[in-house]
């Protein structure tokens, strides 16, 4: 699969699962707030590497790649762990 194509659709789920919690998180728990909070420091180092691995002007590193893969897997799961818990 692409690169690109598979931070694209990474992205989207991410973004739409993001966009829904924010909805639903002034309802939350305390403990669901501490982990959006913590979530959205990792959304933004997220978004600003996706930034240089899709700026073709850039040479993009395998390590960075691998890195930003790591932060996009560790949001889904806890995109997924905040879902749960406001869904009870």
């Amino acid at each position: 699969m692409d690169i690109q194509k598979e931070f694209n659709d990474l992205t989207d789920a991410l973004k739409q699962q993001r966009d829904e919690i924010e909805v639903q998180i002034h309802l939350a728990s305390m403990d669901a707030k501490e982990e959006w909070h913590k979530a959205e420091k990792s959304w933004g180092h997220f978004t600003d590497a996706l930034g240089v691995i899709s700026d073709d002007t850039k040479e993009t590193s395998a390590e960075l790649i691998k890195t930003t893969k790591v932060i996009g897997d560790e949001l889904k799961e806890t995109y997924n762990r905040i879902s749960k818990r406001l869904s009870k």
